[in-house]
């Protein structure tokens, strides 16, 4: 029996931290980055803009990645990219739902199948088609190239992004500052979560390929950045990434763990492979130390108020697993002492 648990245990462990090797499923990658933009332009088309364009990025959710809830009319939308039944869903606030299936297709099919299941759900969002922050960039209606498509693969990104967005989340909840989300950037095709110490920045330089608006206000405030990057034609290993602007002196020769964190100086910022996060003995444990020794660089070099800015860290305990019953409940009084805390506000 144990023999089976410690093999069931490996098993679990080896799906939730999958490999990703980016030569393997880059056309299921290539593909997947210009359908996330189609989502991410009808979310761009449909809510208030926020802070850092905090509105058009995407979320993980149960099932892979989702826009949450867009207003149109006095009804809600929703698209969600399911990477578990590899579909494409939409759903209004009134029950209703649309779909299809996740194939090899163009982009300009999955434009014209996405708008029409939310034309039948009584959505008629008018979106920029251009896609975003890719070489050679050609309108989402005229890309007709068929494109592959493994459910494998993005079975395995979906089940990466579940794990590396329930460590930024907790990585979040450690900061009282100002701090992003978990969240999905679908130009650069990336999770990322931000800290601001609260203080203007200077203006950023340019960015080839991306409009000097949207990089001054993305970059308005001084920031430290943890993300999750699963490669690309030109940099093709995945990583942890961690980088501040503006960049204090000193901060590319910072101490930053685990081992296997390296500052990238072609990338300018902190990278972690993937690789060395998934073969940790704790790879949760390791994307937090990765992110909160970096954060730390950052703040200390760059005179940050931490004191103001930083609580101690409440995750939940995990329940204790059991093969033959499932969950146990977690016994009493082992939840956090909330009532010895002060109240949040």
């Amino acid at each position: 029996m144990r023999t089976a648990r410690a093999s069931m245990a490996r098993s679990e462990r080896a799906r939730a931290w999958p490999g990703l090797s980016y030569p393997e499923w880059q056309p299921t990658c290539e593909a997947l980055h210009l359908w996330t933009q189609v989502l991410g332009k009808v979310r761009m088309a449909l809510t208030v803009p926020v802070n850092h364009w905090w509105h058009v990025t995407l979320r993980v959710s149960t099932r892979g990645l989702t826009t949450g809830p867009m207003p149109f009319g006095d009804r809600r939308y929703e698209l969600e990219l399911d990477l578990v039944d590899h579909r494409l869903v939409a759903t209004s606030s009134d029950g209703a739902q649309r779909g299809f299936p996740l194939r090899a297709m163009s982009v300009a099919a999955f434009l014209a199948s996405t708008l029409q299941a939310l034309r039948r759900l009584g959505a008629t969002p008018a979106i920029g088609t251009m896609p975003q922050e890719v070489p050679a960039p050609v309108p989402f209606e005229r890309d007709d190239r068929r494109r592959p498509y493994d459910p494998g693969a993005a079975g395995r990104f979906g089940r990466a992004l579940h794990s590396v967005d329930r460590a930024f989340e907790a990585f979040r909840g450690r900061f009282t500052g100002k701090s992003s989300p978990s969240h999905f950037f679908w130009g650069g095709f990336d999770l990322a979560c931000t800290r601001f110490s609260g203080r203007p920045a200077p203006v950023h330089p340019p960015v080839p390929g991306v409009p000097d608006r949207v990089v001054r206000e993305a970059y308005s405030h001084e920031c430290a950045s943890v993300g999750f990057w699963p490669g690309a034609a030109f940099s093709p290993r995945p990583i942890l990434y961690a980088y501040a602007y503006p960049a204090p002196a000193g901060f590319s020769s910072a101490r930053v763990s685990p081992a296997g964190a390296a500052w990238d100086g072609a990338l300018g910022e902190f990278v972690l492979p993937w690789d060395e996060v998934r073969t940790a003995a704790d790879p949760h444990a390791a994307i937090l130390e990765f992110a909160q020794s970096a954060y730390e660089a950052a703040a200390d070099l760059g005179r940050w108020d931490r004191a103001a800015l930083e609580r101690p860290a409440i995750e939940p305990a995990p329940a204790a697993a059991d093969p033959d019953r499932g969950a146990r409940p977690p016994e009493q009084g082992s939840e956090p002492d909330f009532a010895n805390r002060p109240i949040l506000r």
